[in-house]
This record gives C-alpha cells, sequence and structure tokens, in this order.
C-alpha cells in the first residue's frame, strides 16, 4: 500500500491531493484497490490520465480537458467508481491574479474554450475586460486551464476553496 501522508507530513506541502478520475471513490480507498493495470490512461480520449506518483493513475489537466465520455470508468476492472450517472466530482477552475486581463493585458483563451461559457468577461471603462467565473455553470472538465498562457487557473474542490 501507498501512503501519502507520510510523504506530506514531512514536507509541508498545501497542495491538494492528486487528482484523480471522475467518478473515482474516495482517496484511500483507490489506492488500496487500484492495480494500477493502466487500462483507464488507454481508455481515456484526450489523453488527460497519465501515471502520477507510485504509478497511480491521475488527471493532468495541462494535457487537455476532460470530457466526462465514461471510458476510464468503463474499462476499469475494479470496483472504483461511483455510477456516472452521479455528479463526476466537486472540482471548479479559480482564477488567479496572474491572468493577464488583470494586468491589462487582452486575453480571453480561457473564455473561448469554455463549452459551458462558466467564463464571460465583464467590460471595463479604460480597460480591458475582466474574467467573471459563473462556478454554477463550472463542470470542471479544465478546458480552461492548459490554454492559459500565464498559468493562472487552477482546478480547485469546494473544500480547499473554503480554506
Amino acid at each position: 500500500m501507498f501512503d501519502r501522508s507520510r510523504r506530506n507530513l514531512l514536507s509541508r506541502r498545501r497542495t491538494p491531493a492528486l487528482q484523480r478520475m471522475p467518478w473515482v471513490v474516495d482517496e484511500d480507498t483507490f489506492v488500496d484497490r487500484c492495480t494500477r493495470c493502466s487500462k483507464c490512461i488507454d481508455a481515456c480520449e484526450t489523453q488527460i490520465i497519465v501515471k502520477g506518483d507510485g504509478g497511480f493513475p491521475t488527471v493532468d489537466f495541462t494535457r487537455g480537458e476532460c470530457t466526462f465520455c465514461t471510458r476510464c470508468a468503463d474499462a476499469c476492472p475494479e470496483a472504483l467508481f461511483h455510477p456516472t450517472s452521479e455528479q463526476p466530482w466537486g472540482l471548479k477552475a479559480q482564477i488567479s491574479q496572474n491572468c493577464l486581463a488583470h494586468h491589462k493585458i487582452e486575453c480571453r483563451s480561457c473564455g473561448d474554450m469554455c463549452e459551458v461559457q462558466a467564463i464571460r468577461f465583464k467590460l471595463q471603462a479604460g480597460g480591458v475586460a475582466l474574467p467573471e467565473l459563473d462556478l454554477d455553470a463550472c463542470t470542471g472538465c479544465g478546458a480552461c486551464l492548459s490554454v492559459c498562457p500565464a498559468s493562472a487557473i487552477t482546478m480547485v474542490t469546494k473544500e480547499l476553496e473554503e480554506k
């Protein structure tokens, strides 16, 4: 068994646990039951599932977006996923002050990629339009993250955002 808590104890990192696939069970159950067979990695249509720490699969949004195709869950031979009729995860995009628009540079890359239009831009008198994120509309697909030239977008869970 791979014990991530021991590593975090010594590192004092405040980074969240690695992002697993949509609909996946809790982290402890996942690490206990995942055989690291890579079937979910091979099945991913956008190739965003990669081998992470200890060979366990994780999602890398810098490679693209999750289309919620359910192929990872369908390919997994273990009982590691909740029913795909449920919400896929609690991830939401978060835009930091590193956003080019906050530095008076016009950029709407994230909004152009957001299929559900969760990122809109509010016009500013004498300045560039600033992004506004509708968290209720955001699916957490990550399409906005890989196209951001300033790496100003991260994916966070509701619990992490409240801290």
